[in-house]
């Protein structure tokens, strides 16, 4: 039997999903598996012996319209599959699969479009994405197997100036601003854990330069401990790659959350105008949460957004970094 899963989401949505491939994998062992995701996600997957071949839908580009949509269908079409789950909702994804005339398609009923699905399934209301993402097999495994699951390419090495050190990783960057915990709180927290002999590496994308500048200025030489600045150096699979090794990780409600979840690294999720209640926190990790709590607009969005909608900023100024270093030495057992 040749399955397809379709993750067209964002990447720490594409995270959050890989327990859905060890659930179809018990479901159906003798089944070759195959994804279809965006370029940026198949990142994240290339390196996982589970999945068969993984299939590209540049939806924001090359397979933009109409035209693309069909492109990508007929391409789909000559896998000849007989079974696709579909975790994306956007009407754009069920016409899609449609037109592949794969004749099992099973989709949310919350989908856009879902009547073009031959089976519909509830999307479970409550509860962490991971578990959201496996009600679409309509009955969830134990949760006990429900892990998430990244793997590193075996030709990707370590950074040259991290070989053979002990390092945390602070990644201060969010797409949304109101996600984003203040500069200096990542300061302290590197100042803290280069008093103990740790190295810190500051990890993000390239957008990002200018908060890493900010962390790291006024930060005098220390002897115990270097701070090594890779943000918008470092490719997806070296990101993984660094994350896995590190021995603690620091960092916003991001998809670095999510990557340190899958290597069950010690974490702490600092969370600023966002909740772990949407169920996107911690999963099966030795990790904690620390977040401003007590304010009446907080959560104000889903996401987060560009703009705290009252001006204030409590929920990212006000979390202290004493609170994140005690929740750090919690996890990390220091």
């Amino acid at each position: 039997m040749k399955i397809l899963l379709v993750q067209l989401s964002f990447l720490g949505d594409t995270i959050l999903s890989t327990p859905l491939i060890g659930a179809i994998l018990r479901r159906y062992p003798a089944c070759e598996l195959s994804v279809l995701t965006t370029p940026h996600s198949a990142e994240l997957l290339l390196a996982d012996p589970r999945i068969k071949k993984i299939h590209l839908f540049d939806k924001r580009s090359k397979d933009r319209g109409f035209f693309g949509i069909l492109r990508t269908a007929l391409s789909l079409k000559l896998e000849k599959f007989d079974l696709v789950y579909s975790l994306h909702r956007s009407w754009r994804t069920a016409l899609l699969l449609w037109l592949t005339g794969i004749p099992k398609r099973i989709g949310f009923k919350e989908s856009n479009f879902s009547w073009l699905y031959t089976d519909r399934v509830a999307r479970l209301a409550e509860g962490h994405a991971v578990l959201k993402s496996l009600s679409l097999l309509g009955e969830i495994d134990p949760i006990s197997e429900a892990e998430l699951l990244l793997f590193t390419r075996p030709d990707i090495s370590l950074p040259t100036e991290l070989n053979g050190k002990r390092y945390i990783l602070l990644a201060p960057g969010s797409v949304w601003k109101t996600k984003r915990w203040g500069w200096r709180g990542y300061r302290q927290v590197a100042e803290h854990y280069r008093g103990l002999g740790f190295n810190v590496v500051l990890t993000g994308a390239k957008s990002e330069a200018e908060l890493g500048s900010q962390i790291l200025q006024g930060l005098p030489n220390s002897e115990r401990g270097s701070v090594i600045d890779l943000i918008g150096k470092l490719s997806l699979s070296e990101l993984l790659t660094v994350a896995k090794n590190a021995r603690l990780i620091v960092c916003n409600d991001s998809m670095v959350l999510h990557i340190a979840s899958a290597f069950k690294v010690p974490t702490v999720a600092v969370f600023c105008a966002t909740s772990p209640n949407f169920g996107f926190g911690p999963w099966q990790n030795h990790a904690r949460v620390v977040e401003r709590e007590g304010l009446a607009c907080k959560p104000c969005a889903r996401h987060g957004s560009q703009r705290c909608p009252t001006g204030t900023e409590l929920c990212m100024n006000e979390i202290l970094s004493t609170n994140v270093i005690a929740a750090a030495k919690e996890v990390a057992h220091e």
